[in-house]
């Protein structure tokens, strides 16, 4: 029994695997074939949806949690499978009794059961991929977007991205403006800035960038905020304005931000746009970029930083990296005709560039000879210039926000390279060419040009110049920009020949004035000479000669064929001795400047003119000759300037002022007075005191007092060698202003700038100058007997009105030759405009009217005297001296030939 039992146990167990189960181990590679395939279309949906994936990942997306997980669990169950798989294989291979007996079938009918299993769990997964209809979403936003530099380094940018890199440390700074020409490097400015916040910490949750350009489209400046943010496109897609914004400062609101606006042309409303106002605690940033220095004040930018042109050291670096050394290295003579070139520039990198590229292949010197030609003659012609440059900057003129401005910038082309443009001459032209003719009076037409020179200069089209006492701040113009405007005067190069200017150039072929036959303007200018033409040529378009500040000479009948001619400007041509006849028949002519030429005779055809609005005769000390009657045939005569005319004139001052006083539309009058009839006969006349503004009486005998009518148009007032004058009335209307008290503001002489009084012997004192609040220049020589000169109202017991501040708008202070003199004013006084003061020859002014209460003129640049004089003030408060010492400049004792020359530099401003 002990031998049957455990041989029937065995041949149970085998009865039990060969029967109960012997149907799952019959089927088992027909189930290991399935999960196989089953597998198989697992790793088919896998491998779409990871490349789905990867195609959202390289859009800057980041697949789901869900996706995630599921190609994790997918290649789990792969390996899990093929584990599975491998096992069964094994199994089977071990059999004992054929396929359906195994050496451990218990093992193998398990591994069986399994299979199904995996069937089912590979299935669910195929299934869930199937059906998968988002794979990735959006990355949250980064803080930076890197915005792509052309250079790794920049040139010439080290000095303003500190400034404004600084400036957002500052928390009291929340927005700030970039400003600057076109091409001078303000977006490439701003990209640094914005690429800086990459490079280091910061505590700021979002840098966005946006370009607006122009025109403005706020919908497109929304929505790329919108993107930025990273808010979903249901939320604001195909809404209106108002909803879009309330989105944007919603999130904005919880963030601190820097928002970068780049190449903003017109004020942007950012409350419209949704940007929050900065402040309240959250320091967030805004800077933007512009080219005009307007969008400042409409955007309330709390700090301006000016992007200026290249230094010539930088300039020259930037275009020698943009040529390259392959191209500096193939001739010894390059490196300095690139310098040459590189100078033609003037430092504004977008030319630096452009011109650099056109140049990389020139390879020789004479390419590089050829070119420089080109570029000082011709630079439309040198390649890129007119797509890569004009173009981009004539956006600028495009945004002019009229034709008569765009005209007024155009006609500043006219002057030469790095002319220094005085404003008053450059307005008077305009009006004489029509530009501003909407105005009837001349006074307003040159309040508009005053407003149009600084919407250009806003615009970063013109640049300040120097400034002088006579013209106030001058204009000029970048040498790319007077080329650019060239370029459109000419129909963008389509017309050579449409503005002619020529500077300093020699003589001029009779050939090359016949190619100027379809010109309108021209334009002549230092020791440039026409040859002698054989017969007068025809300009039928010209509108405009300018022959000024030159030694050019006219031919005999140059000027005879100019049908449509409206302004002849031959001022300080100093050949000009004989006036050109045929002038007298030019019939259209409106503007006529001889100023400063060497005309000893003015002809009676003059008369002719009958069209002339503006006939300006300045500082022409030869003429000796004026015709009677001449004047008053002019009717159509607005402005008339005689200023400072020849000893030798033998001209009946009377006569001309009667004539003047006929004609109908005059209203603005430039007249030097020599004795005391015309003077009566000038002060009897309301039209012609209310007309005048400019008025130099000199050597007028027994004239005792003038009397000025008060509200006057008078700009500058000259009183010489009036040896008789006791004083100055100021009269309104038919009634005496007493001087001795502020007047009230319509009684003021609101135009006076400039009081120039010199040995008038007999006069007391200057009071009647507080009716002059915006006098800018005073300067008096040689008046004995004065002691003040502004005599102290409190000591009268009279008050001073505090609206009006006396010599608030005084910038030159000149005292020559006063002898007596003891006090300027009674007590002190601000000075706010003051910029220099000159003193000579007044040994009693022991005071100068400051004192420490009074905040000292920022302006201040000099105070020039004796050493003597100096030591000897006196001072109620030790720190004004020290104050005022560091502007003070000695004048060496009797140096008279050094004497006079500073006094002209003091008042041109140097």
């Amino acid at each position: 029994m002990d031998f049957v039992s455990p041989v029937l146990d065995v041949a149970s167990r085998i009865c039990n695997c060969v029967g109960g189960r012997a149907d799952h181990l019959r089927r088992l590679p027909q189930k290991l074939n399935s999960l196989r395939a089953a597998m198989e279309k697992l790793n088919n949906v896998y491998k779409d949806v990871k490349e789905r994936v990867e195609r959202e990942e390289n859009l800057e997306k980041k697949r789901t949690h869900v996706v995630g997980g599921w190609m994790e669990r997918v290649e789990a169950m792969e390996k899990e499978v093929n584990e599975l798989l491998d096992r069964c294989d094994e199994e089977i291979q071990k059999k004992c009794l054929g396929i359906y007996c195994s050496k451990n079938c218990r093992a193998i009918y398990k591994l069986a059961k399994m299979v199904p299993e995996k069937m089912d769990a590979v299935a669910e997964l195929q299934s869930e991929g199937s059906n998968f209809q988002e794979v990735a979403s959006p990355l949250p936003c980064p803080q930076v977007i890197e915005t792509p530099l052309e250079e790794r380094r920049v040139v010439g940018l080290d000095s303003p991205f500190q400034e404004v890199w600084t400036l957002l440390q500052d928390e009291q700074v929340g927005s700030i403006r970039i400003y600057g020409m076109g091409g001078v490097g303000k977006t490439t400015l701003l990209k640094k800035i914005n690429n800086k916040f990459l490079q280091l910490g910061n505590d700021f949750d979002i840098v966005i960038w946006v370009v607006i350009s122009r025109p403005t489209n706020l919908e497109r400046v929304q929505e790329t905020i919108l993107d930025r943010l990273d808010i979903p496109e249901d939320r604001w897609k195909g809404r209106e304005e108002e909803k879009k914004a309330q989105e944007i400062g919603r999130v904005l609101k919880t963030k601190k931000f820097v928002l970068l606006l780049d190449d903003i042309w017109e004020p942007l409303d950012l409350l419209r746009v949704g940007i929050p106002p900065l402040g309240d605690g959250n320091q967030s940033k805004i800077v933007f970029t512009t080219r005009s220095a307007d969008v400042c004040g409409g955007m309330a930018a709390q700090k301006s930083i000016k992007v200026e042109c290249l230094e010539e050291k930088e300039a020259l670096s930037l275009f020698q990296a943009k040529v390259g050394e392959d191209t500096l290295n193939s001739h010894p003579d390059i490196p300095k005709l690139a310098e040459m070139v590189a100078k033609e520039c003037k430092g504004l990198p977008l030319a630096l560039i452009v011109i650099a590229r056109a140049m990389a292949s020139s390879k020789t010197p004479e390419e590089w000879e050829r070119n420089l030609h080109k570029l000082r003659l011709y630079p439309k012609n040198l390649p890129g210039t007119e797509n890569d440059l004009f173009s981009v900057l004539a956006f600028s003129y495009d945004s002019l926000p009229n034709e008569a401005t765009r005209s007024c910038f155009l006609y500043c082309s006219l002057f030469p390279e790095d002319y220094q443009i005085p404003p008053e001459p450059l307005i008077q032209l305009w009006i004489g060419e029509g530009f501003l003719d909407e105005y009837d009076d001349i006074q307003e037409a040159r309040n508009q040009g005053g407003e149009i020179i600084q919407m250009l200069k806003c615009a970063c089209l013109l640049e300040a110049g120097t400034t002088s006492l006579e013209e106030g701040e001058y204009s000029k113009m970048h040498d790319v920009i007077r080329d650019m405007a060239l370029w459109l005067a000419c129909e963008k190069g389509k017309k050579k020949n449409k503005f002619v200017v020529k500077d300093g150039i020699g003589l001029i072929s009779a050939q090359e004035v016949k190619n100027w036959k379809d010109s309108q303007r021209i334009s002549l200018w230092n020791n440039t000479n026409i040859e002698e033409l054989r017969e007068p040529p025809h300009f039928p378009n010209t509108e405009t000669v300018l022959g000024c500040r030159t030694t050019s000479t006219f031919p005999s009948g140059f000027f005879t064929n100019m049908s449509v001619i409206r302004v002849l400007d031959l001022s300080n041509n100093m050949t000009l001795e004989l006036f050109p006849a045929e002038i007298g028949n030019l019939a259209t002519l409106q503007y006529l400047n001889l100023s400063g030429t060497k005309i000893i005779h003015l002809p009676i055809e003059l008369k002719n003119l009958k069209k002339l609005r503006f006939l300006i005769l300045d500082w022409m000390f030869l003429l000796a000759s004026f015709p009677n009657q001449m004047v008053s045939s002019l009717s159509s005569l607005q402005l008339f300037s005689m200023k400072t005319s020849s000893s030798r004139l033998q001209m009946d001052e009377i006569m001309l002022l009667e004539e003047l006083e006929q004609l109908e539309h005059i209203n603005d009058i430039s007249i030097r007075l020599t004795n005391i009839q015309s003077v009566q006969r000038l002060f009897n006349s309301h039209k012609l005191t209310r007309s005048t503004t400019w008025l130099q009486l000199e050597g007028c005998r027994g004239v005792n007092q003038v009397q000025l009518l008060s509200p006057s148009c008078i700009k500058e007032l000259r009183l010489l060698w009036c040896d008789e004058l006791e004083e100055v009335k100021i009269i309104h209307f038919e009634k005496q202003v007493v001087p001795s008290k502020f007047p009230n503001p319509q009684c003021c002489f609101n135009h006076l700038l400039s009081v120039q009084i010199n040995a008038c012997k007999k006069l007391l004192n200057f009071n009647w100058l507080i009716h002059a609040p915006k006098l800018q220049s005073l300067r008096i020589e040689q008046c004995g007997i004065i002691e003040k000169l502004i005599e102290d109202e409190r000591s009268e017991g009279s008050e001073i009105d505090s609206g009006l501040s006396l010599f608030s708008r005084l910038i030159y202070l000149t005292l020559i030759g006063l002898p007596k003199l003891e006090s300027i004013y009674g007590h002190a006084l601000p000075f706010p405009s003051l910029r220099g003061i000159f003193v000579l020859g007044c040994p009693r002014l022991k005071k100068l009217p400051f004192d420490s209460s009074i905040c000292m003129s920022k302006k201040l640049d000099k105070i020039i005297g004796q050493q003597e004089w100096w030591d000897g003030l006196e001072w109620e408060d030790q720190s004004v001296m020290h104050n005022l010492t560091p502007y003070f400049q000695p004048l060496i004792h009797n140096l008279t030939p050094y004497f006079q020359p500073l006094i002209r530099k003091l008042h041109s401003g140097q």
